[in-house]
C-alpha cells in the first residue's frame, strides 16, 4: 500500500503542476511576468516526500498519545493540503485538531483553530459555515481578556461583513481590531488588519484612503519580511484598488507581483485571484478576447482544487464576454452558471444573518452548563466534609441549609437576568427576521424590475405574455413577505388582506381597474407561508386568466374569492361572470398555467373542480395545510 499511495500523492501533485488546458488556451500562453524581484519565496522541492513525513510522524504521535502535538500537526497537513490538493481535505484535518483541542481543554490553541477554520470556510465561500467558528473563538478569547485573539476576531468579522457586501461595517471591525493591536507588538497581524480595512474601503468610495491603507499593509510585511501569501494577497488587492482607479498597467504590474509569486512558491490556488483580475482588466479595456483566456483558466483552477468563493463572478464575466464576441450559445450557459452561482451566494448571506444572531447565545448557554458543573462539584466536596466531621455534623448541616438556600436566590436572580436576556434576543431575532423578510420581498422586486426591462425589448407577443406572466408571479411572493415583515405575526399571513393586496396589483397590470371588480367574500383566515404562497400563486394564475379571456373588449365583469376553512379541509373558490375562457389554452391542459396550478394543488394534497355555467368557476378542497 505505501508505494502505491506515494505514485497516487505524486500523480496528484503532479498534475497540479502541470499547466491544464482551458478552452482554447494553454495556461503557458497566458503571459504573467514580475516587473521586479520583490517577491523571493521558497520553492517546496519534493512535497511527495514532506507528506510521507506527516504520515510517519501521525502514526508516532497517535502510539505516544501525544495528543498536543498531533493536532498541530494536523494543522501542517491541512496547510498541505490547502496548497497541494483539495480544500476539502484540508478542511477535514482542520477538524481533527479541534477535536482533540476539545477533549484536552486546550482553550486558547482551540480558538486559535476555529480562526484557521473560518479562513478555510472562506476561500471555499462557505460564509455561514465561517461565522459560528470566528464568534467560538471571539467568546473563548473574550473569556480569557486576550486582546490580541479578540482583534484578530475582528479582522476575520471585517472580512465576513467585506464578503456580503457590508463594507461600512466590515471597515468599522478592521478599525477596531487596527485599535488594539497599534497597542502591541503584533505588527504583522496589524497588517492583516489594514488590508482588510482597505478591502473595504475599496468599496466605499474612498478610493485614496484604500490605497494609503494597503500600501501600509506592505510596507508592514516588508519590513517583518514576509514574503508568503499574506504579502501577495496585498499585492492583489493593491491591483484591484488600482484598477478601480483605471491605473491598469500598475494593476496588472500588482497582479503579475502576485501570480508569480504564488507559482514560484508552488501555491497554485494563489494563482486564481491575478488571472481572474487580469481578465477583468482586460475586460474593462474592451479586449474580450484578450481577456476571455484568463477568466477561464481561473474558473478551470476554482474547480480543480475547490476555491470557488468567486466562480459565480468569473462566470459573469465570462458570460459578458462571450456575448460582446457574438458567441451567444456559450454566453447564455455561463450566464445560467452565474445565476444558479449568485442565488447560492445569496443564500450563505442570508444563512449567516441567521446564523449570526445565535451564536453568542448558544456559546453562553455552553458557559453557564459549566459554570453549574463546577457548583456541582463544589456542593459534592462540601457533602464529602459533613459525612467526614461527624462532630460538628448539625452545625454543617444548619450552614449547608443556609449556603443553599442563598444559593437560590442567586440562581433566581441569575435566572431572571437570562429571561431579561431572552426577551431582548428574542426582539433581535424577530428584527432580524423581518430585515430577511424585507430584503426577500425587494429582491423579488427587482427580480420583477428586470422583467419588467426584458419585456420591453419583446415584440413577440407570446414571449411579452409569457414575461408579464412570471412578473405577476413573482408580485404575488413578494407581497406575501411584504405581509410578514408589515404584520405582527412573522410566521404567518392574513388571507383576505393579501387577496385584496393582489388583487389591486393585477388589476393594476392590466390596467383593468375602471371595468372589473374583484371582491373577497370571506372572513380573516391565518396561514402560514409554506400554505400561503402556493394558495396565492394559483389565485394569481386564475386572476390572470380571468382578465386576459372572460371580459372581452371593453365589458365590465366581476370576479369573486372565497376561502374558508371547513372542519380538516380548506376550500378555495374563484369565479367570474365572464363569456367563459374557452380559447384559453391552459383550459385544454396544455398550458404553463394549468401545469403550474396543477401541482401547487397536488402540493398541498388538493382537488380540484371547473364549471363554466354563467362565466368560470375553479373550486378547490385542500387537505395539507396550516393555519396559525
Amino acid at each position: 500500500m505505501k508505494p502505491l499511495l506515494l505514485i497516487s500523492l505524486w500523480a496528484c501533485i503532479h498534475w497540479i503542476s502541470i499547466p491544464q488546458a482551458s478552452s482554447k488556451i494553454q495556461q503557458d500562453t497566458i503571459s504573467l511576468t514580475v516587473a521586479n524581484s520583490e517577491v523571493q519565496v521558497p520553492v517546496i522541492s519534493d512535497s511527495i516526500l514532506e507528506y510521507e513525513h506527516f504520515r510517519k510522524k501521525i502514526n508516532t504521535l497517535q502510539k505516544r498519545k501525544e495528543y498536543q502535538e498531533l493536532a498541530r500537526v494536523y494543522i501542517d497537513v491541512a496547510a498541505w493540503h490547502e496548497n497541494h490538493t483539495v480544500m476539502d481535505s484540508s478542511i477535514a484535518y482542520v477538524k481533527k485538531a479541534i477535536d482533540l483541542y476539545q477533549q484536552n481543554n486546550a482553550q486558547k490553541s482551540l480558538a486559535e483553530t476555529y480562526l484557521i477554520l473560518a479562513n478555510k470556510y472562506n476561500a471555499t465561500g462557505e460564509y455561514d459555515k465561517a461565522s459560528k467558528p470566528i464568534y467560538a473563538a471571539l467568546t473563548i478569547y473574550e473569556n480569557k481578556e486576550d486582546y490580541r485573539g479578540i482583534a484578530n476576531c475582528y479582522t476575520q468579522i471585517s472580512n465576513l461583513f467585506y464578503y456580503s457586501d457590508r463594507y461600512s461595517e466590515g471597515a468599522e471591525y478592521a478599525k477596531r481590531a487596527i485599535a488594539i493591536l497599534e497597542k502591541t507588538n503584533y505588527e504583522k497581524d496589524l497588517a492583516l488588519a489594514y488590508r482588510r480595512l482597505a478591502e473595504n474601503q475599496l468599496f466605499l468610495a474612498s478610493l485614496e484612503e484604500s490605497l494609503k491603507n494597503m500600501n501600509h499593509a506592505i510596507q508592514l510585511y516588508k519590513k517583518l519580511g514576509v514574503t508568503n501569501k499574506l504579502l501577495l494577497a496585498c499585492y492583489n488587492g493593491r491591483g484591484n484598488i488600482y484598477k478601480y482607479l483605471e491605473e491598469y498597467d500598475k494593476a496588472i504590474a500588482d497582479y503579475n507581483r502576485c501570480y508569480e509569486g504564488a507559482k514560484s512558491n508552488g501555491l497554485e490556488s494563489y494563482t486564481i485571484p491575478p488571472t481572474a483580475n487580469i481578465g477583468h482588466v482586460y475586460l474593462l479595456q474592451g479586449k474580450y478576447e484578450e481577456a476571455l483566456p484568463y477568466n477561464l483558466k481561473a474558473i478551470e483552477i476554482m474547480k480543480r482544487t475547490g476555491k470557488t468563493k468567486n466562480l459565480w463572478e468569473n462566470y459573469m464575466h465570462v458570460s459578458n464576454m462571450y456575448r460582446e464576441l457574438g458567441d451567444y450559445k456559450n454566453a447564455l450557459t455561463y450566464h445560467e452558471l452565474y445565476e444558479r452561482g449568485h442565488a447560492d451566494y445569496l443564500t450563505t448571506i442570508i444563512a449567516r444573518m441567521e446564523s449570526q444572531a445565535h451564536v453568542k447565545y448558544e456559546t453562553a448557554q455552553k458557559t453557564m452548563e459549566i459554570s453549574d458543573q463546577k457548583d456541582k462539584i463544589e456542593q459534592q466536596k462540601k457533602i464529602q466534609v459533613l459525612y467526614i466531621s461527624v462532630a460538628v455534623l448539625f452545625g454543617i448541616i444548619l450552614f449547608g441549609m443556609f449556603f443553599t438556600l442563598k444559593n437560590i436566590r442567586k440562581k433566581r436572580k441569575a435566572l431572571a437576568i437570562v429571561n431579561r436576556e431572552l426577551d431582548t434576543k428574542n426582539q433581535q431575532n424577530e428584527l432580524l427576521l423581518k430585515e430577511i423578510h424585507h430584503r426577500v420581498k425587494n429582491n423579488l422586486e427587482l427580480v420583477k424590475s428586470l422583467l419588467v426591462l426584458q419585456s420591453a425589448q419583446l415584440t413577440d407577443k407570446a414571449s411579452k405574455e409569457a414575461m408579464l406572466a412570471s412578473q405577476n408571479r413573482v408580485q404575488s411572493m413578494g407581497i406575501i413577505h411584504q405581509k410578514l415583515y408589515q404584520g405582527e405575526q412573522l410566521g404567518s399571513i392574513e388571507m383576505k388582506d393579501y387577496f385584496v393586496n393582489l388583487s389591486e396589483s393585477v388589476l393594476d397590470t392590466f390596467n383593468a381597474d375602471e371595468k372589473v371588480k374583484i371582491e373577497c367574500i370571506m372572513d380573516e383566515l391565518n396561514l402560514d407561508i409554506d400554505t400561503a404562497v402556493p394558495i396565492g400563486l394559483i389565485v394569481n394564475e386564475l386572476l390572470t386568466n380571468s382578465l386576459k379571456y372572460a371580459f372581452p373588449g371593453d365589458s365590465d365583469g366581476k370576479i369573486n374569492i372565497s376561502l374558508t376553512k371547513e372542519q380538516d379541509q380548506l376550500k378555495l373558490s374563484v369565479s367570474d361572470n365572464g363569456v367563459g375562457n374557452t380559447q384559453n389554452t391552459t383550459n385544454k391542459g396544455t398550458g404553463f398555467g394549468t401545469q403550474l396550478i396543477e401541482l401547487l394543488t397536488q402540493q398541498l394534497n388538493g382537488t380540484m373542480k371547473k364549471s363554466h355555467t354563467k362565466g368560470t368557476s375553479v373550486f378547490f378542497t385542500f387537505k395539507n395545510y396550516k393555519t396559525t
